[in-house]
Formats: structure tokens, C-alpha cells, sequence
């Protein structure tokens, strides 16, 4: 946990995000579009970016990326300074001096809920661009049309189901960082300190993703504009017996090709960002 004030985190968090959504969004399209297919059309990794490139141009694999680099700031950033405030209340509350393994998996729960009202209106404009079918020319088009039909509320639907996915990925990456790291020897240089936070960060993204990507799949169907779905929990059960148990993990390859090792990434950075800033409030040289 961090003693930083609540700004150097927020910043710390958004650099990270966008660092790692500039390197693997193209892998988030390709999930995308596996988790709206029913026919079979876009099976495959590889097959699917193929594809996508042969079909509908290079471009096409970085479509809707407005959205989620205006939101990423926000995301990753409250995904951070949640999980530090949150622990910091947790600790204080059970009367614990130092994390454990259940702390850190319901403060990283709690994190994820939290994050996911500032993610909600973001994720329902990228599903929409990232549609193979979509009609939309960018964000400004998909925003007109919900609050035309919708109203300000339409720019949270799928909340439920996006608070569901955020709390089970959250709290399988931060509780197995905390696992992974006491298992870790301690670091004696900075280059040993990231290679352990990149493997720690990467295998809980890794796990994180594991636990969610059921979620995942519900959500986009939902956001997408399917009638069809709903609520969460029926909607599992529901693509369970129509298309199979797993259908639920449709877009995982993908999805664990880039919040695994991006969540390698998202910890590097942020851990890196944190360091500077904590010589910046100190007044520290920096080089």
C-alpha cells in the first residue's frame, strides 16, 4: 500500500492504462467480435485478425480506440487508488496491520465495483464500434443515438453485468499479486524488482481473466443490444444450454493474450510511476 496522496495514484494508474491499451487493444477487438459471433465466423486468433485485416482494412483493428483511451485513464487509475484506499479501510476496519490474502481479495472486489461506474458508458460505446455490424462513424454517433432512445440512463447499460465482470477480475488479479509476491524472493536491483512485478502482474491477470471472461462474454452481449439478455446469472445459464458451456469462454484467447501479459504491463508501470512520483513529493532528484 501506498502513503501517497490520492492524485500521484490516480496519475500513477492512468499511465499505466493507457500504456498497456496502446500495445494490446487490437487483441480486445478480436475478443470482441468472437464474443458476438454465433456462426463460427471468427474462431481462431489469428484467423480472426486475418480477417479482420483481409475484410475490413488494418484500421479496422484499432476501430472505437477513442473510447477506451478516454476512459483507460480513468479506469486503470481508479482501479489503483480504489484498491490502495479500499485496503487502507479494510486494514483499519478488521484491525489488521499488514494485507493477507482474504483482505486483498475483497479489497480488490470492492476496487472493481468501484471502477466499474466510471467504466460502464465507455465499455457500451466501444462494444458498439467494435460490432462487425455497426452503423456508427465514431463516439459522437453512438451517444446521439442512446441518449436519443435512451435517455442519460442508456449510457449504463450492462452495469450489473460489467460490475460482476470487474469484481471477479479484480479480485483474482490483485489477491494472486499479494500470493505470488510473498512467495517471490526479494528483489536486489530495480531490474529483478520488474521482472518480478511483471510476472506477478502477469499471472494475475492471467487468473483474473480465468474467473471473468464468462462475464465478459454476458456483457458484451448485452451492451451489443441483444434483447435476448438481460441479468447476469440468467444470461450465463442461458448461453450454458444454448450454445454450450464453452461458449462462456469465447474471446479467451485473445482476452488472456492481453490482460495477461498486460497485466504485467499495468503493474510495471504503475509501480514504476509510483517511484518517480513518490521522488517528486519528496523533492528528490530524479535522475
Amino acid at each position: 500500500m501506498s502513503d501517497l496522496p490520492f492524485q500521484y495514484q490516480f496519475a500513477a494508474g492512468a499511465i499505466a492504462g493507457v500504456s498497456e491499451i496502446l500495445v494490446m487493444y487490437p487483441l480486445d477487438v478480436v475478443k470482441t467480435r468472437q464474443q458476438l459471433d454465433t456462426t463460427g465466423a471468427y474462431n481462431g486468433t489469428i484467423k480472426c485478425l486475418k480477417k479482420i485485416v483481409a475484410e475490413e482494412g488494418p484500421s479496422r483493428l484499432y476501430k472505437g480506440i477513442s473510447a477506451p483511451i478516454l476512459m483507460e485513464a480513468p479506469k486503470r487509475a481508479t482501479k489503483f487508488a480504489a484498491n490502495d484506499e479500499w485496503g487502507k479501510f479494510y486494514r483499519k476496519a478488521f484491525g489488521v496491520p499488514a494485507m493477507t490474502p482474504g483482505l486483498a481479495v475483497l479489497t480488490g472486489a470492492t476496487a472493481g465495483a468501484t471502477e466499474s461506474f466510471i467504466v460502464v458508458p465507455f465499455e457500451l460505446i466501444k462494444i458498439r464500434l467494435q460490432d462487425k455490424n455497426t452503423t456508427y462513424n465514431g463516439m459522437g454517433d453512438v451517444v446521439k443515438d442512446i441518449l436519443r432512445k435512451n435517455g442519460p440512463l442508456g449510457l449504463y447499460k450492462g452495469l450489473e453485468s460489467t460490475m460482476w465482470r470487474h469484481i471477479w477480475w479484480n479480485a483474482g488479479y490483485f489477491g494472486v499479486i499479494h500470493q505470488v509476491r510473498s512467495l517471490m524472493p526479494k528483489p536486489k536491483d530495480k531490474k529483478q524488482k520488474m521482472l518480478i512485478d511483471l510476472t506477478c502482474g502477469t499471472i494475475g491477470g492471467t487468473f483474473g481473466t480465468v474467473l471473468n471472461t464468462p462475464f465478459d462474454v454476458v456483457k458484451s452481449r448485452i451492451q451489443a443490444g441483444s434483447t435476448q439478455y438481460k441479468w447476469t446469472y440468467p444470461s450465463l445459464f442461458k448461453v450454458a444450454r444454448e450454445e454450450g458451456f464453452a461458449a462462456l469462454y469465447k474471446g479467451f484467447i485473445p482476452k488472456v493474450l492481453r490482460l495477461g501479459p498486460g497485466g504485467g504491463i499495468l503493474l510495471v508501470v504503475f509501480t514504476a510511476s509510483m517511484e518517480f512520483f513518490e521522488k517528486v513529493h519528496k523533492g528528490e532528484p530524479l535522475w
